[in-house]
């Protein structure tokens, strides 16, 4: 009888056991992502910090989709993580406007959106939970105050002799290709009235367009001064274009980029590029951490931003080694 006795009380206290670890486990959550594509060494990058920070969580389980370059596949993607009825939906959008409809289903459905690098239209913003993500106005803003310091450092400009520009834009509507010209514009037409954007186009943020565009724009333009690119890698494809027409990039003509890749490390410090802006793909942590705030009760901030820097010839030496992208 005490055997019994015995082997009873243990039965129930590892059933007690067995229900108090279970009442003190999180809940897993399901998490929609979807991903634009991988048209750039930042995208990739993105993706696979997303990837591996909810990977790294045992409470949390993730459903990936690649647009590839696609809206009617994001949106279809979209859809299928509704239907699923996963916890959360995490997303970057391809361009701003076209995502009202599933966002109000998503919202009806009662499945949180949060946002990751680009947004969605002003009119569909209250729509989604939060993005993170990078300042691109701030970004565009940087671009022109580094060249306006330059410029001045160098004695290259008097403020009365134009500075020609030419600028190799991000998709079109696209969140980065909006607000990175518009920061820049800002500074440049209140604090550098001879500067001029005589040619702009876009590259679709990849390296073969913005060489393409690039040789276009060598054989209209007989004097540019300066190339600002909204990213690395069309930056890196116009660099091809300027050696093949004979010109020395980051001599004959400043480039600027945005993302700071490690190509663009490169590149600086080869002396054929001149200035990269950051924005930072590893978005993976920080979406982890909305999650877990989010699945806690917690309200999100309407904004969550990451902090970045500018790389030139003074720091990208010692910042190269270090760089995870």
């Amino acid at each position: 009888m005490k055997k019994w006795t015995k082997a009873f009380a243990v039965l129930v206290f590892t059933m007690l056991i067995v229900s108090v670890s279970a009442l003190g486990a999180p809940e897993t959550w399901v998490v929609g992502f979807s991903q634009i594509g991988a048209e750039s060494e930042w995208r990739n990058a993105n993706t696979f910090s997303v990837q591996h920070a909810i990977g790294e969580e045992p409470s949390l389980l993730l459903v990936f989709s690649d647009a590839q370059q696609k809206q009617e596949n994001q949106i279809k993607a979209l859809r299928s993580f509704i239907a699923r009825k996963v916890d959360v939906i995490a997303f970057t959008a391809l361009v701003e406007t076209g995502y009202g409809p599933v966002l109000e289903e998503a919202k009806k459905a009662g499945i949180p959106v949060i946002m990751i690098d680009r947004d969605v239209a002003p009119e569909d913003r209250h729509l989604r939970l939060t993005i993170m993500g990078s300042d691109f106005v701030e970004e565009g803003r940087k671009a022109a105050n580094w060249l306006g310091d330059f410029l001045k450092e160098k004695g290259l400009d008097d403020g009365e002799k134009q500075i020609n520009i030419v600028e190799l834009q991000g998709t079109v509507g696209s969140a980065p290709a909006i607000e990175r010209k518009e920061g820049f514009e800002e500074v440049m037409n209140v604090k550098h009235p001879n500067w001029k954007i005589v040619r702009s186009q876009t590259g679709n943020f990849t390296r073969s367009e913005g060489k393409a565009v690039m040789e276009a724009f060598l054989k209209a333009e007989k004097n540019i001064d300066v190339l600002y690119a909204h990213n690395d890698d069309m930056a890196i494809g116009a660099i091809q274009a300027i050696q093949e027409a004979g010109l020395k990039p980051g001599v004959d003509i400043i480039i600027i980029g945005v993302d700071a890749v490690k190509g663009a490390f490169a590149e600086i410090l080869a002396g054929r590029m001149n200035c990269t802006v950051e924005c930072s793909p590893l978005l993976g942590p920080q979406l982890v951490q909305a999650i877990f705030d989010l699945r806690d009760g917690e309200t999100l901030p309407e904004r969550i931003y990451t902090i970045e820097g500018i790389f030139d010839q003074t720091n990208a030496a010692e910042a190269f080694p270090t760089r995870q992208y």
